[in-house]
């Protein structure tokens, strides 16, 4: 053959193969077998080995990147990428639709064209399309700013290389690994040794953010495409329905489980019926989005800050299961606060094995009627602690036990007292061993001391062996006390004394926090510092005094006001300040965010939670846990629940985590 007719030989092949991908992985079709298909693409390969210029980027052969990358690059996004607002209940669907009539002025009878579509339970991710071959993929990242994972993009086959127009388009859907992969997947890593995902959410995310596409390759996810976010003749595309056809017809594989409802009793009968049938189809379904179809609609609706106003996700309840309460025991909080944990035949919900329920305590107890071993129903949304929520009292076989706090401490068997107007039963006794251990690994907490590499573990060892009993304990152990201890190792010695030698510099606000006040939270803790300035002038305010500061109640300037009085705590925090121990203190400048409050809720993607409020405070500002009409921001991170909505009700400032990084600059 000569060059032109090899070239012509490689296109018709691109076609035939392609043509094959898209019946086989978008339609679940296949009209000639696998061993021929794979011939096809070997005799590709071959030609373009001998003749590489004749190599495009959206030949088959390229859905495997070649050289690992070293990192991954930023690439900012055409369109900002905007999250769905949550609604869990009917009546929250009722007042998104009352919601928007009202913006289009419309009479609440008028009907308006809902387009309803499963949300798959993946990871967000957003292609650009350059006169129709795919230029980049890219992750949501912050709704700005994404990372660049074109290369392993490029190895999800139900995603075109090449679209049916040549057009610049960007799109947006969802990257998702089947049940049946998924599974796969588990059993071979369980065979070799290797830790399993939870769930193949978390195996797709942690696939599309491998270094080497060979390895996303071996995992074989898949894609649906929903969105059309930018298009530059996209006139004539006047519904959300619309759009998910045009999609289908460029080639992309798009979810055929759409419909349009015309009223809020479509939309719930639509959500139950997937409820009901979630499990049926080969990837996880978390709930329903629900859209105005109409696009003009949509247009004249707009954005919040962090959401469209024109769209909401309808979530499935949390996922729930049986199992059997083995045993139920009490722990001890550093509080002495005795807090009755139900341990569980170990049963997987939400994605994790799951084998403890806090029951809080024996109101609950007595309220639920559960007794050591009865059949329980538990749930667990996300990353919540699993509760249980009833007793599966039709099972049980009569030999149940019927449970009660214990009357003494089972550690040190101290009479258990429970304080009036209380529910929580409390050990009196402070020199109660597992709550002193509490209180240590509270001193040594991240929010506290931030001591790196001292988990409870190494708390409880060193207590066992006599070599540390308080928190001044801490900062007189020398190489040698822990050298010959098991599990110390030379390095993890060396980085213990090093990470406890330079936490002893420490912002009064959270030197506060780690003595364990009774009722002062990390928030409290700084909010106190500021007023306060210094530990001499805690030593010294009045009940009355902590009482006129905004935000402590009487239960808590009492707390305050006995911790400080009392000689054996004083004599603690002066052995402290004997151990090297030193006060922080800020040089009083002005600040970006000086006297302004903020409350952070959701989960932020770039931080956590307890990072954000570090940077406000560095800033000058002042964070709460609790939204107040006081309040000047709110920072909405991801699942935002009742502090997003008292936000909105009180009309109070509300940030999405780019506009919050912005602010922060």
């Amino acid at each position: 053959m000569n060059k032109q007719q090899v070239k012509n030989r490689i296109d018709k092949l691109k076609k035939e193969i392609n043509h094959h991908r898209y019946l086989y992985h978008v339609l679940d079709k296949q009209e000639i077998s696998d061993a021929a298909l794979d011939s096809l693409k070997h005799e590709l390969y071959e030609l373009e080995q001998k003749y590489p210029e004749f190599i495009t980027s959206d030949s088959p052969t390229q859905r495997i990147g070649g050289k690992p990358l070293s990192k991954f690059t930023k690439i900012k996004h055409k369109v900002p990428q905007w999250s769905f607002n949550d609604a869990f209940e009917k009546e929250e669907i009722i007042d998104f639709d009352k919601r928007v009539k009202k913006n289009l002025m419309l009479e609440a009878d008028k009907k308006i064209d809902y387009n309803c579509e499963l949300k798959i339970d993946g990871l967000h991710i957003v292609l650009t399309y350059k006169n129709g071959i795919l230029f980049t993929g890219a992750t949501r990242g912050n709704g700005k700013i994404g990372e660049d994972v074109t290369q392993n993009i490029k190895t999800i086959e139900s995603i075109p290389l090449k679209i049916k127009q040549n057009i610049d388009i960007t799109v947006e859907g969802e990257v998702f690994m089947s049940k049946t992969v998924f599974e796969e997947l588990n059993r071979s890593r369980k065979k070799k040794g290797e830790s399993l995902f939870a769930n193949p959410r978390n195996a797709a995310a942690g696939a599309i953010r491998q270094l080497d596409s060979k390895v996303v390759k071996e995992r074989k996810l898949d894609c649906f495409i929903y969105d059309l976010s930018y298009l530059r003749s996209s006139e004539f595309l006047d519904s959300q329905s619309d759009e998910l056809e045009f999609l289908r017809e460029l080639g992309f594989k798009v979810s055929n489980q759409y419909k349009l409802c015309q009223n809020v009793d479509d939309i719930f009968n639509f959500w139950q019926r997937w409820v009901n049938n979630k499990e049926s189809k080969n990837y996880w379904i978390d709930g329903v989005v629900v859209k105005v179809n109409n696009r003009d609609y949509q247009e004249k609706i707009g954005y919040t800050g962090k959401a469209p106003r024109w769209a909401i996700a309808y979530k499935f309840p949390a996922e729930q299961t049986t199992t059997i309460i083995e045993d139920i025991q009490v722990q001890i909080g550093r509080t002495g606060a005795l807090t009755p944990v139900a341990h569980l035949k170990p049963v997987r919900v939400a994605g994790s094995t799951v084998s403890r329920a806090t029951l809080h305590n024996q109101d609950e107890i007595d309220r639920l009627d559960v007794r050591v071993g009865d059949t329980v129903v538990i749930q667990k949304a996300g990353d919540i602690i699993p509760e249980i929520v009833n007793v599966v009292k039709g099972l049980r076989k009569g030999d149940e036990k019927k449970y009660c706090i214990p009357k003494k401490c089972p550690h040190c068997k101290t009479e258990i007292l429970r304080p009036e107007g209380e529910v929580a039963y409390y050990c009196p006794n402070k020199n109660c061993f597992q709550m002193e251990l509490r209180k240590l690994s509270h001193f040594v907490s991240k929010k506290a001391f931030d001591i790196d590499g001292f988990g409870p573990n190494k708390i409880k060892q060193l207590a066992d062996e006599g070599i540390i009993s308080n928190f001044s304990d801490i900062f007189e152990l020398k190489k040698g006390d822990l050298e010959p201890l098991e599990r110390f190792a030379e390095r993890s010695t060396d980085n213990l004394i090093d990470s406890i030698e330079k936490s002893k510099e420490i912002t009064l606000g959270r030197f506060i926090y780690a003595l364990g006040i009774r009722h002062v939270g990390d928030e409290m803790a700084h909010e106190l510092s500021k007023q306060l300035e210094s530990i001499k002038r805690f030593k010294e305010i009045t009940k009355e005094e902590l009482e006129s500061i905004e935000g402590i109640g009487p239960k808590v300037a009492h707390s305050i006001f006995e911790y400080f009085q009392n000689h054996k705590n004083l004599q603690m925090v002066e052995e402290l300040f004997c151990r090297g121990v030193k006060i922080k203190h800020e040089i009083k400048i002005k600040k970006k965010l000086d006297g302004l409050s903020f409350v952070v809720t959701g989960s932020l993607e770039s931080m956590g939670r307890d990072s954000a409020k570090e940077r406000i405070r560095n800033l000058g500002g002042n964070v709460h846990s609790s939204v107040s009409k006081n309040t000047n921001y709110v920072i909405a991170g991801k699942k935002a629940g009742s502090k997003l909505k008292k936000a909105e009700k009180l009309k109070i400032k509300i940030l999405d985590e780019s506009e919050f990084l912005k602010l922060i600059k």
